[in-house]
């Protein structure tokens, strides 16, 4: 029989493979954990991988690809070109498939996110209110981004994707609310976009279930976590230790490799069902072992090569690969770093090309061809030829350097031609802007930060006018970075990287010192911290530039950007006086404020982004403070006075929100949000005549204002109205027949009206869909007092101060029943 015909690749893998002599004890350790039963106390279901960049992780982890699949694993590799979990389970359906495997259901599944994330995402949009000029303005995008963050949307906004009742919403989250109410019809829908791995995961382990009778192991590969881990250690955490989302097959084995060690705190605990697998630089015996199976034999060359590593395997495999001829090969000792590294490729149009290439932080076709300055067939030829490199790997679709090489690559060109690099990164970010520009084409200028495409463009060109010291590319990044936070902290950490890897790449120290504090920032508290660092930012460095022209002396700061017109850096260290000249300013929101030499423009984004962040953690007095302040900018703008009004309402100040969203109405009329909330508040003050024409207002201008019908009907209710009020209700439940919240306020309503088996229905549906819903279970109670079962009250009343023991109208309402029993 004649013998089957490898591809190309295939070759290549194994020349590559024969060449893998290192690693050998981390090699057999996990070809070993496939010769013990899954129920053996010896067999492992969790690796990881961990070293410095450029220590091989990425290179033992298609070695161990290639071991489990020998022993018959279906394989799946993840690295850093997703996103999240939805994107990761995507890739591993597409590669499971091409073994032969498909997971039709969960590949449906994923289908359906796509759709309800564009669905909501196009809600979100649409959910703006007009403007005279038929744009949104900023305050309106603010308004729709806490819609957005309100269901979750939003990365980073888990605080507020937990809250069920849309009285704790911000007015964006109603908005966005009513805009979905057509498209979502059932729980699923929702859940897919409020948490799609609490539908996808489930659905993941039945087919991993499924196919685990036909492959004796499955084997599910993660790299570089340093990036992934952030959203998918949780995740499989929560997989591997629970089974809230199902039983996984226990021939599963999960391997995951980044820079950093198992997380203690989460992973510490599991030690008996893990390995963790640090990897260091190679011995010498290791470096020389791997020269030898590249053919590099001859002495003076092994020499120079370790000397130039240390043994780190890329650089090893690199130089290795070279070939180097012999010992008049020796460089220069005063060469540069770069200039060994390809000093064995001689055609300088490739050296060039592989500098130009590690000029930008991901490479493709179009991006090289600006930075090598090439087209055509030898555009072609080049891109091929460097995407082959060993530094090289596959990234998101293109191509990125490794940063061991990358780093000494651009010292190297920024030091032979300063002018020369300004002038490159120039091009480069010209060609970004270009880019970003088509992209804006015929758009709506207030939406571009929704759209991922044109946030990469962005974010590469200011990265390239960092590099260039464009003198206005810090305060720019800076005002980005504002924006950013409000699309959620993946976005804002974006920012934040180019930032810290502009600082390095081109010895920007104030840009450097930028990316390393407001990342702590976001490490610590999130979007909200990062904002707040920026203004103290921008106070530290006004009392320092005013401590030094006291002292006789100047204080210019490195990028030489204007105060009076721009955000500028950190004090430098060392120089940070305790309190800045004339003390603390006056005034009850005096903390609240920020140097005007903000921008207002700003300073009224970071007030409401700060405010939007506080109201989904209820912290509304905080929240208030800041609309305060954002109000004393923009006094005319209805909405920011109508968030303040809700934002009182919420925590209960009904008295001080009153005015408030009645001077909102006066300034916006056909402002529904501020109607509503109005309406919700004289409803609380006792005044259900005037909260039922409020509302009826706000339902005029939206006529399917999903929380408006809701709250009108409990006007309707309070007026003896029940025909009214079970309309609204009707229309309510239409809108969003999954509503917990609308099924309650329906059955409060039947038995209002007497109507208690009626009413037993619908919370008895209401429960179905949140099983902890306190205020259901304590309804059905008292409707089943008024039928005379007083067990089944008291079981749904004792549950529903089991759910919330300070819930004092159920026990009111439980010492009513136990009286009438023993009575």
């Amino acid at each position: 029989m004649a013998q089957a015909r490898l591809s190309m690749q295939q070759i290549v893998r194994q020349r590559r493979r024969a060449g893998l002599v290192a690693r050998a004890a981390e090699r057999e350790l996990f070809r070993a954990n496939f010769d013990s039963a899954p129920g053996d106390t010896g067999h492992r279901f969790l690796f990881h991988v961990h070293g410095n960049a450029g220590v091989g992780k990425t290179r033992l982890l298609r070695e161990f690809e290639h071991i489990a699949r020998e022993r018959g694993a279906l394989t799946s590799y993840v690295d850093a070109g997703v996103d999240g979990i939805p994107e990761a389970l995507a890739e591993m359906c597409r590669q499971f498939a091409a073994q032969g495997h498909r997971f039709k259901e969960l590949e449906r599944v994923l289908a359906a996110h796509r759709e309800r994330r564009h669905e909501a995402e196009t809600a979100a949009h649409a959910a703006l209110a007009p403007e005279p000029d038929g744009a949104p303005s900023a305050g309106s995008m603010a308004v729709a981004r806490a819609g957005l963050a309100g269901l979750g949307l939003v990365p980073g906004a888990g605080a507020f994707a937990a809250v069920i009742d849309p009285t704790q919403l911000a007015q964006g989250a109603d908005r966005l609310r009513a805009g979905l109410s057509a498209r979502f019809r059932s729980h699923e829908d929702v859940q897919l976009v409020l948490s799609p791995e609490s539908v996808l995961t489930p659905v993941l382990a039945d087919e991993l279930d499924g196919v685990a009778t036909d492959v004796p192991w499955i084997v599910l590969f993660f790299d570089t976590y340093e990036r992934t881990g952030p959203f998918l250690d949780p995740w499989l955490h929560d997989v591997m230790t629970s089974e809230r989302h199902g039983a996984f097959p226990a021939t599963v084995v999960v391997v995951t490799a980044g820079q950093h060690p198992p997380a203690t705190a989460r992973w510490g605990g599991f030690a008996d069902f893990m390995t963790s697998l640090p990897l260091r630089p190679f011995t010498e015996a290791e470096s020389r072992g791997l020269l030898a199976g590249r053919g590099v034999t001859a002495e003076p060359v092994v020499a120079e090569v370790l000397r130039l590593t240390g043994g780190l395997p890329v650089l090893v495999s690199m130089l290795a690969g070279a070939g180097p001829a012999g010992p008049d090969e020796v460089p220069d000792p005063s060469a540069t770093a770069v200039e060994r590294f390809l000093k064995w490729e001689a055609h300088p149009v490739r050296r060039a090309a592989a500098l130009a290439g590690a000029l930008p932080r991901r490479l493709d076709a179009d991006v090289f061809r600006v930075a090598a300055g090439c087209d055509g067939e030898q555009l072609d030829e080049l891109y091929s030829w460097v995407s082959g490199l060993p530094f090289v790997d596959e990234h998101g679709g293109g191509l990125r350097y490794h940063d061991v090489v990358r780093a000494p690559m651009l010292r190297f060109q920024r030091g032979r031609s300063p002018r020369g690099w300004t002038e490159r990164q120039r091009r480069l970010a010209e060609a970004f802007g270009q880019w970003r520009e088509e992209t804006e084409a015929g758009r709506d200028a207030g939406r571009l930060w929704a759209d991922e495409e044109w946030r990469e463009l962005r974010l590469a060109e200011s990265y390239h006018l960092l590099c260039a010291r464009d003198r206005q590319a810090l305060a720019e990044v800076l005002r980005d970075l504002v924006e950013a936070c409000d699309q959620g902290e993946a976005v804002a950490g974006h920012w934040v990287r180019a930032l810290q890897d502009a600082g390095r790449d081109a010895e920007l120290v104030e840009a450097a010192a930028w990316g390393q504090e407001l990342a702590a920032a976001l490490g610590q508290g999130g979007t909200g911290a990062v904002l707040d660092r920026l203004v103290e930012g921008v106070r530290r460095r006004r009392a320092w530039r005013s401590a030094a022209r006291t002292q006789g002396g100047t204080a210019a700061g490195a990028s030489g950007t204007d105060l009076g017109r721009t955000l500028t850096g950190p004090v430098p260290a060392g120089a940070r006086p305790g309190s800045a000249p004339g003390g603390r300013p006056a005034g009850a929101h005096a903390r609240y404020r920020m140097p005007a030499e903000l921008p207002a423009e700003v300073r009224l984004r970071v007030h409401r982004s700060r405010a939007v962040a506080l109201a989904a953690q209820q912290d509304y007095g905080d929240a208030v403070a800041h609309l305060t302040c954002a109000e004393a900018l923009a006094p005319l703008d209805a909405g920011v006075v109508a968030e303040k009004g809700e934002c009182l309402r919420a925590m209960g100040a009904h008295d001080r929100a009153l005015p408030e969203l009645e001077h909102a109405v006066r300034l916006d009329p056909a402002h529904a949000y501020a109607w509503a909330s109005l309406g919700a508040t004289r409803l609380a003050l006792g005044d259900p005549v005037a909260a039922n024409t409020a509302l009826t207002r706000a339902l005029r201008l939206r006529p399917d204002y999903f929380w408006a019908l809701l709250r009108r009907a409990r006007a309707s209710r309070e007026l003896g109205a029940h025909a009214e009020c079970l309309a609204d209700l009707d229309r309510a439940v239409a809108l969003q027949p999954d509503s917990p919240w609308a099924h309650c306020e329906r059955g409060d309503a039947l038995r209002a009206a007497g109507r208690d088996e009626e009413a037993l229905a619908a919370y008895d549906l209401a429960l179905s869909l949140d099983p902890d819903y306190a205020s259901a279970y304590a309804s059905r109670g008292v409707a089943h007092h008024r039928l005379g079962r007083t067990a089944e009250a008291l079981a749904d009343l004792d549950r529903a101060l089991e759910i919330d023991p300070s819930y004092t109208w159920a026990r009111t309402q439980r010492d009513t029943v136990v009286r009438h029993r023993d009575g």
